[in-house]
């Protein structure tokens, strides 16, 4: 028995009904990607990306500079090695001297 096709009105509330909960699954989607990253924010924050141990933020010239408090791994943050080498007083070999063993 062949099912009868549906009307205008039908295919239009199926339509919306679809794109409704489309969206309510994209938003449910965005919401556990934010909270995915923020879980994996708060687990690697300050931590070594090369032993996982803690980082020890230093204070050089305006710029935070990540020392590892195990494997002695210094990390920076984007921009700030540029901003060292193209300083013009020096700060590079001073950046240097700080983590002279």
């Amino acid at each position: 028995m062949a099912e009868k096709p549906l009307s205008k009105e039908e295919e239009y509330f199926a339509r919306q009904e679809f794109e409704r909960k489309k969206k309510t699954d994209e938003d449910q989607q965005q919401k556990l990607a934010a909270a995915e990253r923020e879980r994996l924010r708060e687990l690697h924050h300050m931590r070594c990306p090369k032993c996982g141990m803690h980082l020890i933020e230093i204070d050089f010239r305006n710029i935070k500079i990540d020392r590892c408090s195990h494997c002695d791994g210094v990390w920076l943050d984007a921009g700030e090695l540029d901003h060292i080498l193209t300083d013009k007083s020096g700060s590079f070999l001073s950046f240097l001297n700080v983590f002279k063993g």
